[in-house]
């Protein structure tokens, strides 16, 4: 008798429960985007770095950025780092094309290169170099790593990495990153940090180089640290440098370029 005369009782305890589902996932989605809304701006050196001169035309394109230098045998797909504006890497990526390595820049979802780290895939599609690098800062040369190896894994010892029928990635370039998973060993690969690197977990970037090619090479700029790869100001918990932005990306776009070069 009381279960009929309360029968309304469980559809009660349903719609509070339903409400209280619907409250937690707005709390959570405005966590997320509260997060993710947050990030790393681009300096004014950045955006003055994304003009177009006599050796470089720079264009935005449906994936992001491309510097388009004089090279039309080499080019490098760059991921940015996590929660930092993809312009942030413009003075870097615009002397790399200006030397002869033209650069894809990849604009990434919510800026985090994890929920973008196919977009190689798009990229390699709409140009026809013979000779394609893919690399990244921090998560970007992560998801980059997963890219690779989701590709190698697919497409067995054809390619090291691209579309299925497309252009392979000859190597992956680090920067203060490393790799959570094998990689093909006919693949190079680049790690360059800085030795006042605070927000790189060095004992993760030891255990990566397992995951490495044998031929792996590791490049270290005394004085350097994490955020001045690219162009967005000091970044929470890195260790202060001792050299300029300038000196370090000059130092990592010399030997980015050596090691493209096979020197």
């Amino acid at each position: 008798m009381l279960l009929f005369k309360h029968k309304g009782f469980p559809m009660t305890i349903l719609r509070r429960l339903v409400l209280t589902f619907i409250i937690l996932l707005l709390i959570l989605f405005g966590a997320l985007l509260a997060y993710f809304s947050i990030y790393y701006h681009a300096t004014k050196e950045a955006f003055t770095a994304l003009k177009s001169d006599e050796q470089v035309q720079i264009s935005q394109t449906d994936y992001g950025w491309f510097f388009d230098g004089p090279s039309d045998r080499d080019a490098l797909i760059f991921y940015p780092g996590a929660k930092v504006e993809e312009t942030a890497y413009a003075p870097l990526l615009h002397q790399l094309a200006d030397k002869g390595l033209d650069v894809c820049l990849v604009k990434m979802p919510l800026r985090f290169a994890l929920l973008g780290k196919n977009r190689a895939d798009g990229v390699m599609q709409q140009y026809n170099y013979e000779n394609w690098y893919l690399g990244g800062h921090s998560l970007g040369g992560a998801a980059a790593a997963f890219y690779l190896a989701d590709a190698t894994e697919s497409a067995g010892d054809a390619v090291a990495g691209g579309p299925a029928n497309g252009p392979g990635v000859r190597g992956i370039i680090f920067l203060a990153s490393y790799s959570t998973e094998p990689l093909d060993e006919h693949l190079r690969a680049l790690t360059i940090y800085g030795t006042e690197d605070r927000v790189l977990n060095m004992q993760k970037l030891k255990d990566g180089r397992n995951h490495l090619p044998p031929d792996s090479v590791t490049y270290v700029i005394e004085g350097g640290n994490h955020a001045q790869f690219g162009n967005y100001g000091p970044q929470k918990n890195d260790g202060t440098a001792t050299i300029s932005p300038r000196v370090q990306q000059d130092e990592t776009c010399e030997s980015i370029l050596s090691f493209v070069r096979g020197r």
